[in-house]
């Protein structure tokens, strides 16, 4: 591809300086302000990596539902899914992650690098438990950096505005795409039929 930017230093005579706000925000802790806005976050998109590469998936339950142990240390309960373990994994062979947290209707997100490490303690799982049912394992985060990021990528895309949501009919579904990549061997309308009972069933 012509064009490219190949050097830091082309990269940086392209953008010029850091705004010095964007230096100043970032801390190596969780402060009170930081602190709040961690505690108002239904959803985080969790950023690993491994050997095989990279994976983000998105994490989400009640606001709150990453538990601040300390200003160092984050905790985040892992909870039901598809088994496919490709963060945990990650987690296993290189502790370094990222977590992006979102709060509807705010502009701003809060992004916190750090490291991690998969624990089963029998306590700590049974204090993240919900109907009574506990997350196979706790993801416990040492924090390196903390800083909140501008609201522009959020009003540019317009995300909390309920004008531009997409009508779900629009889109193909589980149940569709699944059949076009697998040849109808799997998913398809029964799927789509049985799919929000089951979700609901399997939440926790």
């Amino acid at each position: 591809m012509p064009h490219t930017i190949t050097s830091l230093s082309e990269l940086e005579a392209l953008y010029g300086e850091v705004s010095q706000a964007s230096l100043l925000k970032e801390t190596d802790r969780i402060v009170p302000e930081y602190r709040a806005l961690i505690e108002a976050s239904p959803f985080a998109a969790l950023a690993t990596r491994g050997p095989q590469g990279l994976d983000c998936s998105p994490r989400g339950d009640g606001p709150g539902f990453v538990r601040i142990r300390d200003d160092k240390t984050l905790l985040l309960p892992d909870r039901r899914g598809n088994n496919r373990i490709d963060s945990l994994r990650n987690i296993v062979q290189d502790p370094s992650v990222a977590l992006l947290f979102l709060i509807p209707g705010i502009g701003e997100t809060l992004r916190v690098n750090g490291r991690a490490v998969i624990s089963v303690e029998p306590a700590l799982l049974e204090s993240f438990a919900v109907d009574g049912k506990v997350p196979k394992s706790v993801i416990a985060i040492t924090v390196d950096t903390v800083f909140f990021q501008c609201a522009r990528a959020i009003l540019r895309s317009e995300l909390w505005n309920p004008a531009r949501h997409v009508p779900r009919e629009s889109l193909p579904s589980a149940g569709q795409i699944l059949a076009a990549i697998t040849n109808n061997e799997a998913g398809g309308e029964a799927y789509d039929r049985a799919l929000p009972e089951r979700q609901k069933t399997t939440l926790y």
